[in-house]
């Protein structure tokens, strides 16, 4: 009865504190959550396929541009350029693509997809469109497009503040 008890009080005094900012709130808990299961289903769509997150992005950039730079592609997709290396040696494996020498500049090389990975185009495609339709599922177009709108504003604010931090970060370690 004792123990009992205590737990009770255990669990009063542990009870959970409603936080200043909870994540329901925060713009950032959300767009991470909804990018979170945008991407555990377009993982699981492309397991079939051989095809991990990894490689998806670059797929996908080199889908609109065949032969950029390993420097031209990271910054496409968002990727340091270790990172780019790491999922370009995956892809290589797998026989999706080529790093080819750049004829005016020996130091760097060019990426381009081989016939498999040109192949894959349409099936993959349509499995990201499978599942944007499922995520978007009861949402109208006005929806949709105030949402592409809004986050698109909302890249082009946090741009424009790292720009101004980068501005004055020099400055102030100067003085």
């Amino acid at each position: 009865m004792a123990e009992s008890a205590t737990a009770l009080k255990r669990g009063k005094s542990a009870a959970r504190q409603r936080s200043p900012y909870p994540p329901e709130e925060s713009i950032g808990h959300q767009v991470r959550w909804a990018h979170r299961a945008l991407q555990r289903e377009i993982e699981e769509r492309l397991k079939p396929f051989g095809i991990t997150n990894g490689m998806w992005y670059f797929l996908r950039a080199l889908w609109e541009e065949d032969g950029l730079s390993q420097r031209e592609l990271s910054d496409r997709v968002g990727t340091s350029e270790p990172t780019t290396v790491s999922a370009l040696h995956a892809m290589e494996k797998r026989g999706l693509a080529l790093r080819v020498q750049n004829t005016d500049d020996r130091r760097k090389s060019n990426i381009f997809l081989t016939r498999p990975a040109k192949d894959l185009r349409d099936l993959l495609l349509k499995e990201a469109r499978e599942v944007n339709r499922t995520a978007t599922e009861g949402i109208g177009t006005a929806e949709i497009e105030s949402l592409k709108a809004t986050l698109s504003k909302i890249r082009k604010n946090l741009a424009a503040a790292n720009d101004v931090r980068r501005a004055v970060t020099p400055a102030a370690k100067k003085g």
